[in-house]
């Protein structure tokens, strides 16, 4: 999930070029709607969205049964500790800042988490 249009694409592109199924949300709250009741593998969301932020996706979909153990990746421009502490209490698999964004990082934490 992830609100600006050029960075959604673009991790799409990345993971789809690897053999990876993609589904793309505007904002948290769409992503919610499409991710209930359906399967999925993993989520990468960015945390600063409209309507519903990374953070509160997260917490949300922990707290559901059947969406626990779903490995959830935060990309995201907001550097602090402390939000990446945060991410990470809420359930966070992992936290990347898009500063600091290679594809490779992106690709080799999905495999580390998913296989």
């Amino acid at each position: 999930m992830e609100d600006a249009f050029s960075t959604r694409e673009l991790e799409k592109t990345i993971l789809e070029t690897h053999g990876y199924l993609v589904d793309t949300a505007v904002d948290g709250l769409d992503a919610l709607d499409r991710i209930t009741g359906a399967h999925y593998d993993l989520i990468v969301s960015d945390v600063e969205m409209p309507r519903m932020d990374g953070f509160e996706l997260c917490r949300t979909l922990k707290k559901r049964e059947g969406y626990t153990d779903i490995p959830f990746v935060m990309v995201t421009a907001l550097q602090k500790e402390e939000d990446k502490r945060r991410g990470l209490e809420l359930g966070a698999s992992a936290y990347i800042v898009k500063s600091a964004f290679e594809q490779t990082g992106l690709l080799d934490t999905i495999e580390r988490l998913v296989g």
